[in-house]
């Protein structure tokens, strides 16, 4: 007996024991499974001359006792588990220590894999300031880790150089994260290469040629860092990374703002987490410049009304910026 419920042979046979006047009598020749099935479940008993049957409310209450009975002892097992496993629990412990993780990372594969660790870790935003020009297979690889993380509402913030602006491989890296509300800026400045991780883990170049890492987590340093982020960041030009029209869901979020809803209202209307609409946001405020969420809200009004509307809006736009 696998379920709780009759199946449909033990049902029929339940019916005509009803109907024979609540007995099956010997000899039987029903199926004997189901005759099986129906005695273990208590809906027919044994009786003189054949089987009775049992009120399905008795045979359930019965059965219910039952299961009752067989949870308490298991969770009465469950609560003394821990406590009789304890002596190899100890002894497993007092092996096994942990050793701590080393400050300084070398090799390419080694910094990889434990920097996809601790990003795998953000829970808040990603800040990353990196120079140069960049590797396809790198953003590719990136690609992989940010999706994941913007779409579940964490903040990813990039600076990246100019010369970035010729790689058809960023603009398809900006153009796929960019919708979900990372932001990317080019800083026209020599700046240095740079991972912070929730502002509690700083990855910075330990040599010249990349070769190691040092993962800080002194808090000191790493809000030093996170101010010299800050500073760069505030210098560093916005960029319209769009290609091929705004995002479905990014247009949809800008219809709702034009009509007056909150973030809280969006999320429940589009089914997302308030977190990832705030990311969808963020991205929309750094494309169209817009400093508060109401004054987004009066741009994507003239952007989904019209040009006349939307000319009304930039005069808004350029009487609060002034």
């Amino acid at each position: 007996m696998t379920t709780d419920e009759p199946a449909p042979a033990e049902h029929d046979l339940y019916l005509t024991a009803l109907a024979n006047g609540g007995r099956l009598a010997l000899p039987l020749t029903a199926d004997p499974a189901a005759l099986a099935g129906l005695v273990a479940r208590g809906l027919l008993v044994r009786a003189a001359g054949g089987y009775t049957a049992v009120s399905p409310r008795t045979a359930g209450d019965r059965r219910a006792a039952d299961l009752r009975t067989e949870a308490t002892r298991l969770l009465v097992r469950a609560e003394g588990l821990p406590d009789t496993l304890a002596p190899l629990s100890a002894a497993f412990d007092a092996t096994r220590q942990p050793a701590p993780e080393p400050p300084c990372v070398e090799g390419p594969e080694a910094i990889r894999h434990r920097l996809s660790l601790l990003v795998a870790e953000c829970r808040e935003e990603l800040l990353t300031a990196q120079p140069g020009i960049r590797q396809r297979a790198t953003l590719t690889l990136s690609l992989t880790q940010d999706l994941p993380l913007l779409m579940t509402g964490r903040r990813i913030r990039t600076i990246y150089q100019p010369v970035v602006r010729r790689q058809p491989e960023v603009a398809e890296y900006a153009g796929a994260v960019v919708p979900h509300g990372s932001q990317i800026r080019l800083l026209d400045e020599a700046f240095d290469r740079m991972i912070i991780v929730d502002r509690a883990t700083a990855v910075v170049s330990a040599r010249a040629d990349h070769s190691a890492a040092a993962f800080i987590t002194d808090r000191a340093t790493v809000d030093a860092l996170v101010a010299v982020f800050e500073r760069d960041w505030g210098r560093a030009t916005v960029v319209d990374w769009s290609a091929g029209g705004p995002h479905p869901v990014a247009d949809r979020i800008g219809r709702l703002l034009s009509r007056g809803f909150t973030q809280r209202a969006i999320a429940a209307r589009i089914g997302l987490s308030e977190r990832s609409v705030a990311g969808h946001i963020a991205g929309m405020r750094e494309r169209h410049g817009a400093r508060t969420l109401f004054q987004l809200g009066w741009l994507m009004r003239g952007h989904h009304d019209g040009p006349r509307t939307h000319r009304s809006a930039r005069r808004v736009r350029g009487t609060r910026d002034g």
